[in-house]
């Protein structure tokens, strides 16, 4: 590695080129980060004691290492984003000098040959920096002075327009913006293939900027070490159509996402979504065996159901706008459970319709625990594990029994409670805004009424100060009524016409009519949400609770619950009382025999006995002990014993130092924190470590 500090223009001086490698993420730097560079550009300019101004590292390899051109040809690692902008904003120099016809010290003629094109060069060899395939075009265009064609790079066309706003209404001159440029200063970091490992440094580079997601992360680790061939060949037949299906903006949030609940549905445990990167490398080294084309196509076929889910770019309309419905209940819990399902739909294990049906069950078990105010903070572990026991072969039938079965504060709630509370719930502060209303409206309808172009209106008033004419509607009671059913069910209705109705007494409200004599009332409604308010002489307490029950009755049937005869859920109880917990046996490790197998025995009875609800799950690398979530590890090795106890390093209390920090290393298990145990002298040590993680656990559990 040769590292220099030198001035960016010195850098970018001379012929050659920069190329940002494929798997680079695309341009992304927004407004923020370039008003920031603007703002130290200008600030450097004017201020002659600033002799520079550091700007951050551009990390290359050499490419002449793996061919001749006529030109130096730099692979860049880091730096990508500075390189880019500065090269618009010194494109938007060139081209402000052009316009103002003023001769100065500085031409964009200067700017062109020196940092931007190498003059003596055609085609794309005569630009300086190329950029990915997302990017390339619009980038190279711009330069040229070309209309820009689709698909455009967002960030470029917009950051470009953006410095030339800039500069236009700066009030220091061109060449004054220029002298600015000319004091930033960078380090010049060179890579040498043969003896700098150019992932590492990548993952080791905190660079001013835009963070590196997760997906950028990703990116780098399954590519960059790839042969140019095969490098080539992933990213254009796999990883470029899903940048492209998840779109700029999308891309880098949705992705991690995408990511988090891929590998949940690969490894049943969930990610932390801040170490998605982290997880992902733990499931590759766990599956190295697998060819690193197949774990990309594979992810990329996964990816095409989230996008189809999440981006509501599924064909079939009616799977659509049942994904449509998970989205605005911001169900992402579910995504794992929906990702193998989509999968089983693919490979026609699940058919279509009771694929659809299945959503809809999703569907219905979140809304009717929301209503019932059932916590949430359960829904994600359950979901994750929740295909594992299902019987394919009947699909439907063990899918709605798991979902019927469930209890306490997993519980699909049963008609009586769901209306029970309904009726009563606050829904006009449901954080969903129109969507019950929607959902009630539109049920069973082929021509959907469009709610977002109504707004919710409260047939009795929000008014504190009720009119005397309201008062005598809901008689002497009338203070507690408004308080018991006011944002209620039976009192909640849509309307076009909220203005005009203010706060008219219920008869006015039913019979009101345009200038032009058109009825607006709630008598001339269209909306079957208004049914039946037309021919009502009073609105009072007895109504609101008779329209509540009439709606109650109907959305049992839009939020189903599962129908299922007693014999068929005894099965299925039975069924989950008899089965294992995972596929894999304590005979699947091969390191379980002898003194190992005894230590082990020791400690499983030890971690079974800490509470009833400890489960036991033997998987392929290691045996998990979870109550909602892993608490502790258990890796077997020829010697030993290896523990990782799911707590972060800094929480462990280990006065024999036998707990090592394993933060941010690749390690199977879940946690921080790992211990080897060699002999039955450790146990009562030991325990006490693994008691601290059981509780850590207890205390962030459901």
């Amino acid at each position: 590695m040769k590292a220099i500090q030198t001035k960016l223009l010195e850098f970018l001086n001379g012929n050659k080129q920069l190329i940002i490698p494929i798997y680079q993420r695309p341009y992304s730097w927004t407004q923020e980060q370039c008003e920031q560079l603007w703002k130290d550009i200008v600030k450097t300019a004017v201020n002659e004691k600033i002799a520079g101004h550091f700007i951050g590292s551009i990390v290359y390899i050499e490419k002449d290492m793996y061919q001749v051109s006529s030109i130096p040809k730099l692979l860049v690692i880091d730096g990508q984003q500075r390189i880019t902008t500065m090269s618009l904003i010194l494109h938007a120099l060139g081209q402000a000098m052009k316009e103002s016809e003023k001769e100065g010290e500085n031409s964009q003629k200067k700017i062109n040959n020196y940092y931007l094109f190498n003059s003596e060069e055609e085609g794309e060899m005569r630009h300086k920096l190329l950029l990915t395939q997302s990017d390339k075009t619009t980038l190279l265009r711009l330069m040229e002075g070309k209309e820009l064609v689709e698909p455009v790079s967002k960030r470029i066309q917009e950051n470009y327009r953006y410095f030339q706003e800039q500069i236009r209404k700066c009030d220091v001159g061109l060449d004054v913006i220029f002298r600015g440029i000319s004091k930033l200063i960078i380090v010049d970091i060179s890579l040498d293939r043969t003896h700098d490992n150019p992932q590492l440094i990548f993952e080791s580079l905190n660079s001013t900027g835009l963070e590196l997601s997760q997906a950028d992360l990703i990116r780098n680790f399954v590519l960059m070490g790839l042969e140019p061939d095969l490098q080539t060949e992933l990213y254009n037949d796999y990883w470029f159509l899903m940048e492209q299906s998840f779109g700029q903006d999308n891309y880098s949030e949705k992705f991690d996402q995408f990511m988090r609940d891929y590998l949940t549905v690969k490894t049943g445990r969930i990610p932390n979504i801040r170490e998605v990167y982290k997880a992902f490398k733990s499931y590759e080294a766990e599956n190295h065996d697998l060819p690193i084309k197949e774990l990309v196509a594979d992810i990329f076929k996964y990816s095409k159901y989230f996008v189809a889910m999440a981006l509501e770019k599924e064909e079939d309309k009616d799977l659509r706008n049942a994904f449509s419905d998970i989205n605005t209940l911001r169900v992402e819990v579910a995504f794992p459970l929906l990702l193998e399902m989509y999968d089983d739909y693919e490979s026609e294990k699940l058919n279509r319709n009771d694929f659809l049906l299945c959503i809809r069950l999703i569907e219905s078990y979140v809304f009717r625990r929301a209503i019932c105010g059932i916590p949430t903070n359960s829904l994600n572990k359950t979901f994750a594990t929740f295909s594992k026991d299902l019987n394919k072969k009947e699909y439907v039938e063990s899918f709605a029994a798991k979902l019927v079965l469930k209890d306490s504060y997993r519980r699909f709630p049963a008609d009586s409670e769901f209306t029970r509370d309904l009726v009563m719930k606050d829904l006009y502060s449901f954080r969903r805004g129109n969507y019950w209303l929607r959902k009630l409206e539109n049920d069973g309808r082929k021509e959907r009424v469009d709610v977002e172009s109504y707004t919710i209106e409260h047939i009795m008033p929000q008014n504190d100060n009720l009119s005397s004419e309201w008062r005598e509607e809901l008689g002497e009671r009338w203070k507690e009524v408004q308080e018991e059913y006011l944002h209620t069910l039976g009192n909640l209705t849509l309307t076009g016409y909220n203005s005009e109705y203010s706060d008219a007494p219920f008869l006015k409200k039913r019979d009101m009519k345009n200038e032009s004599g058109d009825s607006i009332g709630f008598a001339g409604s269209p909306l079957r949400m208004n049914e039946g308010l037309g021919v009502l002489e009073h609105w009072n307490e007895a109504e609101i609770k008779r329209r509540a029950e009439r709606f109650a009755k109907l959305a049992v049937q839009v939020w189903t619950y599962p129908m299922l005869d007693n014999e068929i859920l005894k099965k299925y109880k039975e069924m989950e009382q008899k089965r294992d917990e995972t596929d894999y046996a304590i005979e699947d490790h091969p390191n379980l025999t002898g003194e190992v197998l005894q230590l082990f025995e020791q400690v499983r009875n030890h971690v079974r006995n800490l509470d009833p609800s400890v489960q036991e799950e033997i998987r392929k690398r290691v045996i998990a002990y979870k109550t909602t979530d892993d608490f502790v590890s258990i890796i077997p090795r020829k010697d030993s014993l290896r523990l990782v106890l799911n707590m972060k390093f800094s929480d462990i209390d280990d006065p024999k130092s036998l707990c090592k920090d394993i933060t941010g290393g690749d390690h199977f298990g879940t946690g921080d924190v790992r211990v080897k145990m060699l002999t039955v002298d450790q146990m009562e040590d030991v325990l006490a470590l693994i008691r601290q993680a059981y509780a850590k656990q207890a205390e962030n559990g459901d």
